[in-house]
């Protein structure tokens, strides 16, 4: 009886925990709506700070992303047909200009040189007996025109059996080999490789130039008639700190199809930088400078304000108290987050760049005020909406 007891609770303590309950409730309410009343509506803003006015220099750019290759890449086959007997070269080897590749068997090839030489021997023979007999001027002209067939078919010869050995073209490193000593290559036919269609292997040895690369890239059809041969290139190569350098090598002439469907136009930079830290492959974006100008009076972008028809900036006359005066400009072109002056400045002197403001509501996010500061200042983009000008920066 007495555990029956202990478990019923008295009826009167349940109405208290629930009154209890209430006014805390009240209570935060209260707290939340007083939060509400008295926190600070007022936009949160950066501090301004100050630029000084200088000379630079405006560049006029068309950008572009392509992928970095060799600048020489030759697939090297044999033009006459034979079985190889030697191959000088694997994937890795430096090779020069000229240098052996592999080689196929050239009996075949050295036979018909022979037979030139042979068919060039007695055409000129019978030419010199037919000119003894005092033959007639359509012998002789015979006689001429088949010395001449000899002497093309031996020139031809004389390339097959040159042709029996496979060299590079350039120097570079061998990245490929696709023929292996008794393999069938080449085109079915005879002296010269002069011949129509072939069931045999044609294996291909690959070099690419070393220390030489060009960017592959294609620019939107609205700039292509901007860029021309020889225009100076800055290279940003995924991977590699600083700028790499180029010109343009060329410019393509037959529009192409991007990812999008848009129209644009291949364009080969050719890199001028002496570097080995480029490989084939890497991608990369490019600005080419399609003009210049140098010493321009510029003033950073964001201290430029308008009031009516009038542009002015606030100008420090005082560096130690920071008082400042508006002072109407003449503004010219925008070059990134500087701003052309035309007059009412001179080089030296400094301008008050106005702060931001965000939101407002408990203070704002100091934190990402300043980010979005240094992120103008890199030349970065206000996001749309998200900032408007504080004091100070529209007065």
């Amino acid at each position: 009886m007495k555990r029956l007891l202990q478990r019923v609770r008295p009826p009167w303590r349940r109405p208290r925990r629930l009154v209890l309950v209430l006014t805390a409730l009240v209570v935060l309410s209260g707290a939340a709506g007083a939060w509400l009343l008295l926190r600070d509506d007022a936009p949160a803003a950066a501090a301004s700070s100050t630029a000084t006015v200088a000379t630079q220099t405006f560049k006029e750019t068309v950008t572009a992303s392509g992928t970095v290759a060799a600048a020489t890449t030759a697939d090297l086959s044999f033009p006459v047909s034979g079985t190889v007997t030697d191959v000088f070269v694997e994937p890795g080897d430096q090779v020069r200009k000229g240098q052996k590749l592999a080689a196929i068997d050239d009996t075949v090839l050295q036979a018909e040189l022979a037979a030139a030489e042979s068919s060039l021997d007695a055409a000129q023979t019978a030419q010199s007996e037919h000119l003894s007999d005092g033959s007639s001027d359509e012998q002789t002209a015979a006689d001429e025109a088949a010395v001449v067939a000899a002497e093309s078919s031996l020139a031809q010869a004389e390339e097959a059996a040159a042709d029996a050995v496979l060299r590079s073209t350039t120097a570079g490193t061998v990245t490929a080999v696709g023929l292996e000593v008794d393999d069938t290559v080449g085109s079915t036919g005879g002296a010269g490789g002069n011949t129509d269609t072939s069931d045999t292997s044609t294996g291909t040895i690959t070099v690419v130039s070393t220390g030489r690369f060009v960017v592959e890239a294609s620019v939107a059809s609205g700039d292509v008639e901007k860029v021309s041969n020889g225009l100076q290139a800055e290279v940003t190569v995924s991977g590699i700190d600083g700028t790499v350098y180029g010109t343009v090598q060329e410019v393509g002439l037959v529009a192409e199809t991007d990812s999008n469907g848009a129209a644009v136009f291949p364009v080969t930079i050719a890199i001028t930088d002496a570097r080995d830290d480029l490989f084939a492959g890497t991608s990369a974006d490019l600005s080419v400078i399609v003009s210049q100008r140098a010493d321009v009076l510029a003033v950073d972008s964001r201290a430029v304000q308008n009031d009516g028809d009038m542009t002015y900036v606030d100008k420090v006359t005082d560096a130690a108290t920071g008082a400042s005066t508006r002072t109407e400009i003449e503004i010219g072109e925008a070059n990134g987050m500087a701003t052309e002056v035309i007059s009412g400045l001179v080089a030296g002197d400094v301008v008050v760049v106005p702060g931001f403001t965000g939101p407002g509501g408990g203070g704002g996010n100091q934190e990402l005020q300043e980010r979005m500061q240094q992120r103008m200042e890199q030349g970065g983009q206000m996001p749309p909406g998200g900032f408007i000008q504080g004091p100070g920066g529209g007065q």
